[in-house]
């Protein structure tokens, strides 16, 4: 039986190696919130099961299809630097998701705190411009030999790019430049859900909660196997 856990705390700083820890865990943050749960609601009202998921690093190599997103987006400048909100990302971010119909954020802030730059852990963003202009971003936590995705956003006008998966893609290959062992991608469900596409990605592996160990998400049991 799949434990329910519900858990969360306030932290205003922590070490890269608690990071580690933490995210091995299955816990994430949005700035100084800290949470892990093992459940939640569907839009229908049905119950899902969470799956926190991390790629390693050494082994993951890219499909054919990210392999094409990457050469699709080849002519994009891209930068990374430390992470940091102005005017020009929150209003791609009000653009961006009015994609959602469900469960719509409310700010940027919302995902990365007030100041990224202050903490809880050292915060880096992924910039992907067209000539002048912004059209994706992402942000991601750096720990002492891991790192964690937080939040992507793009251009709805240059959806057809796949520039949520490029941005993935761009922060895979800088912490694996970085000699990084885990990249940790965030909660997907056992259940189908539009978080599919993070299991997409070669050598990810999902926490069970039961063991309390990191299995291949290949070998993941059908959803009608986990008992809540």
């Amino acid at each position: 039986m799949t434990p329910v856990l519900d858990d969360a705390f306030i932290c205003d700083s922590v070490s890269a190696p608690v990071m580690d820890q933490a995210w091995a865990a299955g816990w994430r943050h949005f700035g100084r919130h800290f949470f892990r749960y093992s459940t939640q609601r569907s839009q229908d009202g049905g119950l899902q099961t969470i799956t926190p998921l991390r790629i390693d690093l050494a082994s993951c190599t890219f499909t054919k299809s990210q392999r094409r997103v990457l050469n699709k987006n080849a002519g994009l400048r891209t930068e990374i630097a430390p992470a940091a909100i102005d005017a020009e990302l929150r209003a791609l971010f009000q653009r961006h998701k009015q994609r959602f119909a469900y469960n719509i954020p409310d700010t940027l802030e919302t995902f990365l705190g007030p100041d990224p730059a202050r903490g809880p852990c050292e915060c880096r963003m992924v910039r992907v411009l067209d000539g002048p202009r912004l059209i994706a971003a992402s942000f991601f936590d750096l720990g002492q030999h891991s790192a964690s995705s937080v939040y992507g956003l793009f251009e709805p006008e240059h959806s057809r790019r796949s520039l949520g998966t490029y941005t993935l893609l761009l922060e895979i290959q800088h912490c694996r430049t970085a000699g990084l062992r885990h990249l940790y991608t965030g909660y997907a469900t056992r259940e189908p859900s539009v978080y599919d596409y993070k299991k997409q990605f070669r050598s990810t592996q999902y926490l069970d909660w039961t063991a309390a160990a990191w299995l291949p998400i290949s070998a993941a049991p059908p959803p009608h196997d986990f008992t809540v």
